[in-house]
This record gives structure tokens, sequence and C-alpha cells, in this order.
């Protein structure tokens, strides 16, 4: 009897202390690469099922577990048994997920933490708690993006570089692209940005990693970054953001590949924050992709501005 209360904060402290974690893991990461639709029921949709979601999983089951002590068991070990399925029988998935979740559940069988009410309230407060304190400050810039809805050929220029950058389609697209689809993609685009010719033109490439720091923007504003090739790092004058005219804040894409090879097979990649990795060049996500640039040519009507509305 003793040991029963002891068992029972054990249960509520695992649950409380995970649930935690992915609230934490899970707000950043929805203000980070989701929050891009137009909708708010659709984002709020993308949060709660995607980002949110383990959280919400393991609070349920503990909740679950204190109040029907009867379920503690059949709860998770129903949840260890088809984690072991799906993943067909892993270790990793044995070791990680089903085991810990027997022993969750074993503890909330034989445990009983008093006073119940206190472990209700760090079961579900303390996650919550976790999740607006870690994504208040990226969802007020989520929120905050600036998108003039201009997806036409962009010329940015300051911070002592002057780029066309590619209109939204084949250099710009909204999909997936190694990092040799990219580079293909460009040499083969039209003048006019908007269709591939069937012979390499030559005219369009990826920028390189320090043409891509320097232009990155906040508010429609130059972010005032350099690139070190030494470090390898960048630095900003104030961090960048999904916005115009570099970014289309409603797409899911989030990372660029640059033109600057990082040996080994590895291509620089950029993220709209600002944030530079060295990746391979066959790596895979649906938030990467590219955007083709070329060097401005004084012709009339082919620069479109790139100064915000009302300025």
């Amino acid at each position: 009897m003793r040991t029963r209360p002891i068992l029972g904060w054990t249960a509520v402290s695992i649950s409380t202390v995970t649930a935690g974690f992915w609230a934490f893991w899970g707000s950043i990461e929805n203000f980070h690469e989701g929050w891009y639709f137009a909708s708010l029921l659709r984002n709020l949709a993308l949060m709660l099922g995607q980002y949110l979601s383990p959280s919400l999983i393991v609070i349920v089951i503990s909740v679950v577990a204190l109040r029907w002590r009867r379920a503690a068991l059949l709860v998770p070990g129903s949840l260890a048994v088809a984690a072991a399925l799906f993943f067909h029988g892993a270790h990793a998935a044995i070791y990680l997920i089903s085991i810990p979740l027997l022993v969750l559940g074993g503890l909330y069988h034989f445990g009983d933490p008093q006073p119940r009410r206190w472990a209700y309230r760090c079961l579900v407060g303390i996650p919550l708690m976790t999740a607006v304190a870690s994504g208040a400050y990226p969802g007020w810039r989520a929120t905050h993006r600036l998108d003039d809805g201009n997806y036409g050929i962009r010329l940015i220029a300051g911070n002592g570089v002057a780029l066309l950058w590619a209109p939204q389609g084949p250099g710009w697209p909204s999909h997936y692209a190694s990092w040799q689809e990219a580079g293909q993609s460009c040499a083969f685009l039209n003048a006019d940005g908007v269709s591939l010719a069937y012979t390499a033109q030559n005219l369009w490439r990826l920028p390189t990693i320090d043409e891509a720091v320097r232009s990155l923007v906040y508010r429609g504003q130059n972010a005032g970054g350099a690139w070190d090739p030494v470090r390898r790092s960048a630095s900003y004058r104030v961090m960048p953001d999904k916005d115009s005219p570099l970014w289309n804040a409603h797409s899911q894409v989030i990372y660029w590949w640059t033109g600057t090879e990082a040996g080994n097979g590895k291509a620089y990649r950029i993220a709209y924050n600002g944030y530079v990795s060295p990746l391979d060049k066959r790596g895979w996500g649906d938030y990467w992709s590219f955007r083709c640039v070329r060097e401005p040519e004084r012709r009339k009507g082919e620069i479109t501005s790139t100064r915000r509305p009302g300025v």
C-alpha cells in the first residue's frame, strides 16, 4: 500500500515529461514547417492532427489509465502490440515504444497517485502550458508573415546582391526536387521563367549560398544576412521569415537548394529563417525545393517591383 502512491506518481511524472516534450516539439515545428494554409481551420487541423497529436495521445492514454485502473493495462498494452505489428517487430519499436507502454500501463495499474486532482492537473496542465509558451513567439511570427500575392519574376536587390528570381512554375515549384533535378530545371528554363525548353538554355541557375543568405528578407525588407565561408555559417541583422517577395507564405516548401557544393556529395540547403545546412544531394523531403535566379537585364517591363504595398 505504501508503494502505490510512489508507483502512481512515477507514472504521472513519465507521462507528463513525455507529453510535455512532444508539446514543446510539436508547437515549435507546427509554426516552423506547418501553418501555411490560408484557412485558419485547416491550419488548426494540421496542428492538432500532425504536430500535437503525439502529446495528445499520451495525455489521453494517461488520463484513461488514471481514471479507470482496469484499462491501465488494456489500453497501453493494445497500443504496444499495435506498434510492434505496425513496425513488423523491429527491435527499435519494441524497445522504444512497446516495452515503455507496457511498463507505463503497469505503473498506472498498480499505482495510485494522491491527491488525484493534482495528478490530472499535471497530466493536462503542464503539456498545455508548454505548448502555449513554446509556440507563442513562433506563432506570432507565422501569423504576421507578409504575402503580397505576387509570384511572378521578382528583382531582389540589396545587401550587395541584385538577382531576378524565377516566377512560380518549373523554376519555382511547390514540390520536392533533388539537387540534380533543381540544377537541370534551371538550366532548361526559358527566359520568361514559365516553361522548360527542349535544350539547355543556361539562362537561369541556382543561387550560391552567399547570394541566398544575403537575399533573405523579413517583412519584405532585406534581413542583412552575411555568409562566413571560413566558419561556414550565416548571420543576420534580423531573423528572416517566410515573406514576400522571396517566399510563398502559403507553400509547404521551407527549404531551398543552393548551387554551392559542400563536398562528399553534399550541397548547401537554406531555410526561410536563415538556417544553413550541408545535405546529401539526393536528400528527400516534401518541404525541399528550389527557386532559380539569373542576373537582371535592363529591359523595360521585365523587372517587377519588390516594394511592399503602400510603400
